[in-house]
């Protein structure tokens, strides 16, 4: 274990115990959010960090001097589980499900580690709150909370979202045959103390609400995953051009979908004068290469492969066009930063995207079959392609709703009001979307501070 000193904050303001097992700012995905999250809510509260050592590296070259750590070594159990996990589904982007499941054990042991090691501290009431913020799966409970009688919170939780059945072939595909028993966890040791006694309960979306007990609703705050720092996404600037670029980026699996872009550029003229670019690395990668060529589109679709974050986000100020026909996107963290760089975004109403995007701020396309979806997708792309104009207003609606809601600095604001509200400091239950969804003709408006 190793920890760091901090200066002594104010009284004022509330003391947490952040639980995160994920937390490195150069992993992908959910551990690089949480490491955001941490540090934005650090100007807010008396934060300290408990994480796996295997962060420690990273995390030491992120975080400012004095900020408060602890890192606790699980690697023997987390290690061995690990292992049986890549062997039992083989590919490492597939059966998601199951590889959640399979760190069941070590998420226990690691809460059974923070409780060995700061019992004395959460007894003598050093914290005010523990907060749990990772694991994301709202399928893992928590140990710490069957121990501890301090005030316990988790989230933002990320996950329910049902699979489509017109898509029942695409989740197989996934391998993600746990998913027939996903409902079992219920049952699991101590998750229905876990969302009893959860004083708050941070949850992604409507989707995620919907898959927590019934009992615990009045204690949920909606609370949408993922943010951005605005300085580091300066305003376009738009100029006219006869050759657009519509852009992908994610893994090459079945329920991306990425396919169905490919399809659209095949199947129409008017977006064969123009470009995809297709960012990511994944199974499907081959087979869909092997499409453009049969389709004889090569020469329009690059495929870039996996790429550092920096290139990712220069590519998207280089784009024109967001295409992202995921079929099963629990959140869509990757809409942040397409909608940050002002650009329209093309998705399926579904999961995560059709709140990312709202109404004048891209084009949301029903969920059906791959066919008809192909056919929609491609109807939407040919709109925006023959419509500069829209590509633009929408890319600025975009940038608005994004800046006001996914700003690091308002989650932050955010969780300190659930935290007041936890500690009965605050009388009404806060409200992430609060105004929710401002008129869409204030989101199309030049921003006036940028």
């Amino acid at each position: 274990m190793a920890s760091k000193a901090v200066p002594t904050s104010s009284n004022k303001k509330p003391r947490i115990l952040f639980l995160a097992a994920d937390c490195n700012p150069q992993w992908h995905s959910l551990p690089a959010l949480i490491a955001e999250y941490y540090l934005s809510l650090c100007k807010y509260a008396d934060i300290t960090l408990v994480t796996q050592v295997r962060n420690q590296k990273d995390l030491t070259a992120f975080l400012p001097e004095g900020s408060k750590v602890i890192y606790l070594d699980t690697e023997v159990i987390e290690k061995p589980i690990h292992k049986l996990s890549e062997f039992l589904t083989r590919d490492p982007n597939k059966a998601m499900t199951s590889k959640v499941a399979f760190r069941y054990p070590s998420y226990l042991y690691f809460e059974y580690c923070v409780w060995r090691q700061l019992k004395k501290q959460l007894d003598a009431g050093e914290f005010d709150i523990i907060h749990r913020a990772s694991p994301m799966s709202p399928t893992l409970p928590s140990l710490i909370q069957f121990f501890s009688k301090v005030p316990f919170m988790i989230g933002p939780i990320l996950g329910g979202l049902k699979w489509p059945d017109v898509f029942k072939g695409e989740m197989r595909r996934e391998g993600e045959w746990l998913n027939y028993f996903r409902k079992l966890h219920r049952f699991l040791p101590f998750y229905p103390s876990t969302y009893k006694k959860a004083s708050a309960i941070l949850a992604g979306y409507q989707h995620t609400v919907n898959d927590l007990p019934d009992s615990c609703h009045h204690r949920v705050v909606e609370f949408s995953e993922g943010g951005i720092y605005p300085k580091d996404y300066p305003k376009r600037k738009f100029k006219q051009k006869e050759q657009l670029t519509i852009l992908f980026v994610g893994r090459m699996v079945p329920f991306k979908q990425p396919e169905i872009l490919i399809q659209c550029f095949a199947n129409s003229p008017i977006l064969q004068q123009h470009r995809l670019v297709m960012i990511g690395d994944g199974p499907e990668l081959s087979r869909l290469k092997k499409i453009c060529q049969e389709k004889n589109i090569a020469d329009i679709v690059t495929f870039t492969g996996s790429i550092r974050s920096k290139e990712v986000r220069d590519w998207m100020y280089k784009a024109d066009i967001f295409g992202f026909p995921s079929i099963r996107e629990q959140g869509g963290g990757v809409l942040t930063m397409a909608s940050m760089s002002s650009m329209p975004s093309v998705v399926v109403n579904y999961g995560g995207p059709a709140k990312r995007v709202p109404y004048g701020c891209g084009i949301r396309v029903d969920l059906n079959d791959v066919e008809k979806l192909t056919t929609d997708f491609q109807q939407a792309l040919e709109s925006l392609v023959s419509e500069p104009d829209k590509v633009e207003s929408m890319g600025k609606a975009a940038r608005k709703f994004t800046n006001r809601f996914y700003d690091w600095n308002w989650k932050g604001e955010k969780t300190r009001e659930v935290y007041d509200w936890v500690l009965g400091k605050r009388l009404h239950k806060p409200n992430f979307w609060d105004p929710i969804d401002p008129p869409i003709s204030d989101y199309a408006s030049e921003e006036k501070n940028n």
